[in-house]
């Protein structure tokens, strides 16, 4: 058997920044346990899975796809930067003539545009409600040691903790910070957790980013995720509401990094835009 497969790194423009995905167009139904068995292989944080759903449907003209994400651990419900690069092979390798793309998935219809250079992610904005800091304390100093933490939220939809570090710190701050997912595991084990944003404000006069963050989870066998769509889902709303923006840029300060353009909509939906670059094109044969 044979699969195409795709590599595309998301959320850049540049081959080897950005996050990485697989990308695998499924001609026919595949073995449900063999989406698991090739996303272990594959061994990148998500792979994806664009699969035809009627008879007739076709890579190149058809405008509706059904979409599933894999860790090496195990299906996820929503990954944007797999979004992104399922779009970006359909777009640009299969060269799909449509203008919308929509995905149908785990987390409802998800559609994706080209707009220049860019292509646009439609998806659900999360809102993150004020945590008490007792429950997730010990997590925090897994991930922050002594740092000052000046907010923290939780998005129950996502299972994501969103720290907010002090404004008084940098982004370079951020980006030295040293984790272990060790540590993250022993110290968040309720099942309450899944994903740990780490934040903080960035400095928007001119063209300055808007904010910085950083994803981690371990709990889906990704110590840190590159650049992270699904983060910036429950991102976007926290900063649009501490900010007083809808139209921000923000970057994700990754060792890869990835710049992510961000547009809260008032229908409780955000568009996430970013740009992509396929580094691999090849066959799964098995």
């Amino acid at each position: 058997m044979q699969i195409p497969i795709f590599t595309v790194d998301a959320f850049t423009n540049r081959p080897f920044s950005g996050n990485p995905a697989a990308v695998c167009l499924l001609e026919n139904d595949l073995d449900e346990d063999l989406h698991q068995k090739i996303a272990t292989e594959m061994n990148l944080s998500e792979t994806a899975f664009i699969r035809k759903l009627k008879p007739g449907d076709d890579f190149t003209k058809s405008s509706c796809f059904g979409l599933r994400w894999f860790t090496p651990a195990n299906e996820v419900p929503l990954c944007g930067h797999a979004t992104l690069a399922s779009a970006a092979v359909l777009f640009h390798v299969q060269k799909n003539t449509n203008s919308v793309l929509t995905f149908v998935t785990l987390s409802g219809e998800l559609k994706a545009r080209q707009v220049k250079d860019h292509i646009v992610l439609d998806l659900p904005l999360y809102t993150a409600y004020l945590q008490e800091l007792k429950e997730v304390e010990e997590l925090i100093k897994a991930a922050v040691g002594d740092m000052i933490v000046q907010d923290v939220r939780y998005s129950p939809d996502t299972k994501k903790l969103l720290v907010r570090l002090s404004d008084t710190y940098e982004r370079s701050v951020l980006e030295d910070l040293k984790v272990s997912a060790q540590r993250f595991l022993s110290a968040e084990k309720t099942g309450k957790v899944k994903g740990l944003i780490l934040t903080v404000k960035g400095n928007s006069s001119g063209k300055g980013h808007d904010f910085y963050s950083r994803y981690f989870a371990p709990w889906y066998g990704v110590l840190e995720d590159p650049v992270t769509g699904s983060a910036h889902a429950v991102l976007s709303s926290y900063w649009s509401e501490q900010l007083g923006k809808k139209e921000m840029l923000a970057f994700q300060c990754s060792r890869r990094g990835g710049e992510l353009k961000i547009s809260v909509r008032s229908d409780g939906r955000v568009d996430i835009a970013g740009q992509t670059a396929v580094v691999l094109k090849g066959n799964l044969t098995f």
